[in-house]
């Protein structure tokens, strides 16, 4: 099998395999062609995505979309506190022009639900392990419940000791990352986040892939302004990124991912039907995503992204996995106020020439959403409503 100079060849599509449900292809190392061994891959949420130009569109307020992603979520088979705890994460990524993470993710998780991979009323179990430390075993529900159950104690910790750590075990992420890091800096506290996802990258020199898409979110407050977050995956594109530019019929930038030949490719359904992602930077991604498989997996004592199985739950598309969240309170620090310091960071990068800062679109589109409404194309609206049973 021939490997392409500066790639990784890849054998298997194990990032779709993830995403769908389907099982991991069997491989025959002897083979001089190696062939994935399950059809080509359908993916559900293309249906819905980033707005479409040329779309009839409506426009709907924040409250509403919210309440109506309630709705689907419990008529798919979640309590209320999960489903409004999910209902807000998409519906503010929505919000906010984070299209891979907002509406184009309820065809999963319906799917997910309904196929029993995930019980969508699982009672998070807050634990008190030590003066800094908060645990909770999320019951095989989702972490966004997990993390609503745990922050007051973990925020009168972080309070209390100027630090604080909450590991997320036996939990499912499948939104944005940002939303669960904002609030604290709302607060003027400093959060740090990571969860690991399903194997879908190659690590840098490997000929198979092994981590997931293993995003870090970060969040900062700063005085004159909006707080410092970013929300970024360690490999080189988010998977939701890849779907959406596979619907519009975009090429992706180089260096993006590889076929199902380990040919470097530009083509997103290249990638999505048989091949995978690679990491950011080369070996600096691909140890930042190892670093989260350590801390999300490894520490919490939640699965790494190969370990979890979902081939006896056909339509389970959430990975299985962990999350850890650090929260700091700056105010324990001497001198100027740590708001400042990050005001201060910010006007020297703008005195640099920095134009925009990790964030800013999202919060001017916030802005926009949130005077005018969120925007949403004829067709997803009647999905999202038929889905709700309207």
């Amino acid at each position: 099998m021939k490997v392409v100079p500066g790639y990784c060849t890849v054998t298997m599509a194990a990032c779709i395999a993830g995403l769908t449900g389907h099982r991991l292809p069997v491989v025959n190392p002897d083979a001089s062609v190696r062939t994935l061994l399950f059809p080509p891959i359908i993916i559900l949420e293309l249906q819905m995505s980033a707005p479409n130009d040329h779309a009839v569109s409506s426009r709907v307020s924040l409250d509403e979309l919210t309440q109506l992603l309630e709705t689907i979520f419990i008529r798919h088979g979640t309590s209320h506190e999960v489903a409004r705890a999910l209902a807000y994460n998409c519906a503010n990524a929505e919000r906010d022009g984070a299209h891979s993470h907002g509406v184009f993710r309820i065809p999963g998780y319906v799917s997910t639900l309904d196929s029993g991979w995930v019980d969508g009323q699982a009672v998070p179990k807050v634990e008190d392990v030590a003066s800094g430390f908060v645990s909770v075993d999320a019951g095989n529900g989702f972490a966004q419940p997990a993390l609503a159950a745990a922050r007051p104690l973990l925020v009168e910790k972080a309070r209390s000791a100027g630090i604080a750590i909450l590991a997320i075990r036996n939990s499912h992420h499948f939104a944005a990352l940002w939303p669960d890091v904002e609030p604290f800096a709302d607060e003027g506290l400093v959060a740090l986040s990571v969860v690991n996802s399903m194997t879908c990258v190659v690590p840098h020199g490997a000929d198979r892939p092994l981590f997931g898409t293993n995003p870090i979110a970060f969040a900062a407050p700063r005085a004159d302004g909006a707080p410092i977050v970013f929300d970024l995956a360690t490999s080189a594109i988010a998977h939701g990124d890849v779907q959406i530019a596979a619907r519009k019929g975009e090429k992706l930038p180089a260096g993006m991912g590889v076929d199902s030949l380990g040919q470097p490719t530009c083509d997103p359904k290249a990638i999505l039907e048989g091949g995978a992602l690679l990491p950011f930077g080369g070996h600096k991604g691909s140890a930042l995503s190892m670093m989260v498989e350590l801390l999300a997996a490894a520490l919490t004592g939640g699965n790494f992204s190969f370990e979890f199985d979902w081939k006896n739950h056909p339509g389970a598309k959430t990975p299985w996995t962990g999350q850890l969240l650090i929260v700091i309170d700056p105010s324990k620090t001497s001198g100027q106020s740590f708001a400042e310091r990050s005001q201060e960071l910010v006007r020297q990068m703008h005195g640099v020439g920095l134009k925009r800062l990790p964030g800013d679109r999202r919060h001017l589109q916030r802005a926009k959403s949130l005077a005018e409404g969120i925007v949403l194309d004829e067709q997803t609206l009647a999905q999202l409503r038929e889905l709700a049973g309207e």
